[in-house]
């Protein structure tokens, strides 16, 4: 069987070496998902609000994150960043980081352009004759803002920020390319030492599907609970 193209052995053996790695995987998530939101609010708001000199800096910002793959956005960032701050920590940050903050870099950036798109769009949802009403009986801007148009901005950018969710979680897979040690990394390591890679990408190939449609599921569901149990498109 050790000469043969596929073994169960092989596979359930690579289980108990992959499953760790799971947790590099949702720290990134976790890390993209969190400071993106944060990110592409921020940048929404600018888009909005039309503020000088950021508004064209955000542009070009969102015009290149969505416009190059994110490979290339982190090889840009692994490369790039040491090259601009290593004066400014006197050190090369290309050898001392780990990695892995290389990757959070990227995912946060990217994360932070495709997000900013989706609240952008929510946001404008928002009928501007509502916002006048809550301004008329005295809330402030961010009364208004926070009590108003953001529950229901919520509403209309949950199906594609689930979806963006879903494949950020997928994505992640990239970061095994600069040498961080997910469980993509993980099943290439052990593909390269056993001569046998099938089995573990196989097993992370299950590991992304169960997960994934686990995610659609909970955004499904999460959905239909802000529509007040009316099914989508009704």
């Amino acid at each position: 069987m050790s000469g043969s193209l596929f073994s169960w052995d092989r596979f359930f053996s690579s289980v108990p070496q992959i499953l760790p790695y799971l947790a590099v995987t949702f720290k990134i998530v976790t890390a993209a998902t969190i400071a993106g939101v944060l990110l592409g609010i921020l940048v929404a708001l600018v888009r909005i609000y039309k503020t000088p000199v950021l508004y064209q800096i955000c542009t070009v910002y969102i015009s290149f994150m969505r416009g190059t793959p994110m490979l290339v956005q982190m090889f840009l960032i692994l490369y790039g960043l040491p090259f601009f701050l290593g004066p400014i920590f006197g050190s090369n940050i290309g050898r001392t980081w780990d990695k892995i903050y290389f990757a959070y870099i990227t995912f946060i950036l990217n994360q932070g352009a495709f997000l900013s798109s989706i609240f952008y769009s929510a946001i404008k949802s928002v009928p501007i004759g509502q916002t006048e009403s809550g301004l008329s009986v005295g809330l402030t801007g961010f009364q208004n803002f926070t009590r108003i148009v953001l529950p229901q901005a919520v509403k209309t950018a949950l199906p594609p920020f689930g979806t963006d969710f879903v494949g950020l979680f997928q994505n992640v897979s990239l970061v095994s390319t600069i040498g961080v040690i997910d469980i993509m990394g993980r099943a290439t390591s052990i593909g390269s030492a056993t001569n046998h890679a099938l089995e573990a990408y196989l097993f992370v190939a299950l590991i992304y599907i169960i997960i994934s449609l686990f995610m659609r599921y909970v955004f499904a569901k999460t959905d239909v609970k802000l529509s007040f149990g009316k099914k989508v498109g009704q």
